[in-house]
């Protein structure tokens, strides 16, 4: 999966329009990025890369990279 793929499935996720994200993004300025949407993050972790997520790892995530680099 590209990064453009895994982009685009965070944005489906927080609901943004298409573009909306990139790599720079702190996470702390992404409108929607609250409680509802990291348990989301969870479970997207687990159906798409088969990867589990905590809460203390999401903690330490602080840019759309961060993500983008968990997902492999």
């Amino acid at each position: 999966m590209t990064d453009q793929e895994k982009l685009a499935l965070l944005e489906d996720m927080l609901e943004l329009d298409e573009g909306t994200l990139n790599e720079e993004v702190k996470l702390e300025e992404v409108e929607g990025w609250d409680s509802m949407a990291k348990l989301s993050l969870i479970v997207l972790m687990d159906d798409e890369f088969g990867k589990k997520l905590s809460g203390e790892q999401i903690k330490g995530f602080k840019t759309i990279k961060d993500i983008l680099d968990y997902m492999g």
